[in-house]
């Protein structure tokens, strides 16, 4: 990881600590599985999950003779993501042995990329609060996984599952251009947003597909860098957060202390939200790094990655940008429709040929609301993209209220059924007739003389009024209109 400096230091994001004011420096090295049917060198299968070593050729076994053949699915898909990453893409690239001790990987050594890989640097966007953040992408290279050891069997022995050995990994590493641990998190968020739009990783954490190590300092406001420390597979977003929140402090007060950070490996422990010495820290020269004789040098044309590059789907920037300009939705609007390609897709059948910035508010409010209570995703959601557009039709209308618009919402969802239907056979239909509403108005207003004196003489009071009528007429009342009744017969402004 380059240690180039590229930002100004933010008193925003500096951590306070006994002797003054601290920044912390972030790093990443997130290693994103790919997607793909088969493993980086073999035949096997890649696919999540199976029985212990259903998924392992000779080849993953490291049997004698066996050599690895590249799999072009994985190299088109490391590509996808550098060019998705707009990043520079090296048509010629060499795959090196990394050796170190897995007790997982039969072969002894880790297939990956060194001096010379796929993809080079590139750049993530973040949308942060008030700013907009940009992350460097140092490279990406592509090397095998190891396989699982498991503890928990047996009391004396421990046992391998070989499934994961060799599927494919993609390493993408940022620079050091990290400020703080909501930034670590929006990246990771970006990043994986990234990815499951072009359909390279999926993203999903909790099956150990994507998975970060963090590297952390701290130093003085715009001094030298410090000594970092490596955080191995975060496997959360949320977890990274407290494991840099936790790592930063523990190195501040270390340094306070008189004492010296020592260069080391660390683990996160979630349940007690603390770091845990792993080992020192290795540097490339421990891997011993050279080039791997059973693979020639892997090279490709240009043609190649224009081919590719014209496949691409919409990003996730793009998208956003359209959203802002072709629905006039609020930049924060866009960045929450577009986390996903599913909300997204889901957003633009609702919002088309509608008030899509109505359709954006129910979306980012009730809709989303609503599936996160529920455990839900957009794709087994009880409520259609065409039911949530009704609504947002009857409300744009006034055919009803925005209070009513949340009850039928909530029947739509349990229920289902047209939201139209379900209108006209409840009685749902706001009260636009101002006759009506002039009815419930005088009687609010008679029943209350002393409140009426109030309003006079205190205009705002004019809002209990309304609600009380709101409330008589069990929210069917157009709003507005009774805002208006209620001001000229008090007559206040």
């Amino acid at each position: 990881m380059s240690l180039i400096d590229t930002r100004t230091p933010d008193p925003k994001k500096f951590i306070n600590g006994a002797t003054g004011d601290w920044e912390v420096i972030i790093g990443m090295e997130v290693h994103a599985q790919v997607v793909s049917n088969s493993k980086l060198f073999s035949g096997a299968s890649a696919e999540y999950g199976g029985a212990p070593n259903a998924h392992v050729s000779l080849v993953d076994a490291a049997m004698p003779g066996m050599l690895p053949v590249i799999n072009e699915e994985c190299i088109k898909q490391a590509v996808r993501t550098g060019l998705g990453l707009k990043a520079e893409i090296n048509l010629k690239s060499v795959f090196d042995r990394k050796n170190y001790f897995y007790p997982d990987l039969p072969q002894g050594y880790q297939i990956s990329q060194f001096k010379q890989p796929i993809v080079g640097e590139g750049t993530v966007i973040l949308d942060m609060p008030g700013e907009t953040v940009e992350v460097g992408i140092e490279r990406l290279h592509l090397e095998q996984d190891a396989g699982k050891s498991i503890h928990d069997q047996h009391p004396t022995m421990s046992f391998v599952d070989l499934n994961r050995s060799g599927v494919a990994l993609m390493e993408i590493v940022s620079k050091p251009d990290l400020r703080c641990s909501d930034e670590a998190k929006a990246y990771l968020t970006k990043l994986r947003t990234i990815l499951r739009y072009l359909g390279t990783c999926d993203g999903n954490m909790d099956e150990g597909s994507m998975r970060a190590d963090i590297n952390v300092s701290v130093r003085k406001p715009g001094g030298e860098f410090g000594t970092r420390c490596e955080i191995k597979n975060v496997n959360s977003i949320r977890f990274a957060g407290q494991a840099i929140e936790y790592e930063a402090r523990r190195q501040i007060g270390i340094i306070e202390d008189g004492g010296t950070i020592d260069q080391e490996t660390r683990l996160f422990d979630p349940r007690e939200g603390v770091t845990r010495s792993m080992r020192s820290k290795e540097e490339a020269h421990d891997y011993r790094y050279f080039p791997d004789p059973d693979l020639l040098p892997l090279e490709f044309t240009q043609a190649f990655v224009d081919e590719l590059a014209s496949a691409l789907p919409e990003l996730p920037d793009d998208k956003k940008a359209r959203f802002i300009a072709d629905y006039g939705v609020t930049p924060y609007d866009a960045m929450v429709l577009t986390l996903e390609q599913s909300s997204a897709d889901f957003f633009e059948k609702v919002a088309k040929g509608r008030d899509a910035k109505l359709a954006a508010n129910w979306m980012t409010n009730d809709f989303f609301a609503r599936l996160n209570k529920d455990g839900k995703d957009i794709a087994s959601s009880p409520m259609s993209a065409e039911q949530l557009g009704e609504i947002v039709d009857l409300i744009a209308d006034k055919t009803i209220s925005g209070k009513i618009a949340k009850d039928l919402f909530e029947i739509v969802w349990t229920e289902g059924g047209s939201p139209k239907e379900v209108v006209e056979a409840r009685g749902m239909k706001q009260v636009t007739d101002t006759g009506a509403i002039e009815t419930a108005v005088d009687a609010v207003i008679a029943a209350n003389p002393d409140k009426v004196e109030q309003a006079k003489a205190k205009p705002t009071l004019a809002g209990w009024f309304v609600g009380q009528v709101m409330k008589q007429t069990g929210g069917k009342a157009n709003p507005q209109a009774v805002n208006e009744i209620v001001k000229a017969k008090l007559g206040i402004e």
